[in-house]
């Protein structure tokens, strides 16, 4: 199976260059399955119901979130009916949605996504994600009930990011981290057969502070003061992520690569 899951989309930048650029590549690479994090696509904050559509009708299965999740109330609505939302596992047990969902990709093929948050410098105290992915993977095992599962670690530390990796080697297809809108550049293979990447980046403006006009972010950290609010950068955006080859019959990536596409961090594609 061709996997394509796309890094924290980033303001208007971000969305327009998913909607111009994921249909071509949904064609062109002959992509079964399509994740993007669209938590930031609103005004860099959170995303709404009317932009998770534009995520959606550009190629995406599904579209996760974040810490931000709720940043934007009609969120709130909206992932109860849109069935391709997924919000964190181990948010709130009241929040709305679901953190984990089993999908059908092309040729009839199940593909299982979960999203957890991380714990370890983020600003609000969340369940174990370790036990709350591990008891989802063991219900829908690699190889048995589905044919690649998704496993995305919304997080700050690269630490607990590469502990769930390896985690979760063996029983997910790829794990891969999102949240510092900074992409690393050590996509692997793990032993067990787990593609895995520490942070996917961000769909943005790179000539920004994480996707940030500079100037507000500057004077702060400079002077320690606030100014104004954080508006997003609203240059050419680049599309950062990473693609994976899946065995259909055991779940393992056979291939993993790193994307980056257009603005100002530039690769050249598959």
């Amino acid at each position: 199976m061709k996997i394509l899951f796309l890094g924290d989309v980033m303001g208007r930048a971000g969305r327009s260059a998913v909607a111009e650029r994921l249909p071509k590549l949904r064609a062109e690479w002959g992509l079964d399955f399509v994740v993007v994090n669209g938590e930031n696509a609103s005004q860099g904050a959170g995303l709404t119901g009317e932009h998770a559509k534009v995520l959606l009708d550009a190629g995406a299965d599904c579209v996760t979130l974040g810490d931000h999740a709720f940043d934007q109330k009609d969120m709130i609505s909206f992932c109860e009916t849109e069935g391709r939302i997924i919000r964190p596992l181990n948010f709130s047990k009241v929040a709305p949605g679901r953190g984990a969902k089993v999908f059908t990709a092309t040729q009839g093929r199940r593909v299982l996504v979960v999203q957890a948050l991380g714990q370890v410098f983020m600003k609000r105290p969340f369940d174990d994600p370790f036990s709350a992915v591990e008891g989802v993977l063991k219900t829908h095992p690699l190889g048995g009930s589905v044919q690649a599962t998704i496993v995305e670690i919304h997080a700050e530390a690269t630490s607990e990011k590469m502990a769930m990796g390896h985690w979760c080697d063996g029983q997910a297809s790829l794990v891969v981290g999102t949240h510092t809108h900074v992409p690393t550049g050590d996509a692997m293979i793990l032993g067990k057969g787990t593609g895995y990447l520490t942070d996917a980046g961000m769909c943005g403006d790179y000539d920004s502070v994480i996707g940030m006009e500079k100037m507000e972010p500057l004077r702060r950290f400079i002077t320690g003061m606030t100014s104004q609010r954080f508006e997003p950068a609203g240059g050419e955006a680049t599309l950062c992520g990473v693609y994976v080859e899946t065995d259909d019959k055991t779940g393992r990536t056979t291939r993993i690569e790193m994307i980056r596409l257009g603005g100002k961090l530039r690769q050249a594609g598959i």
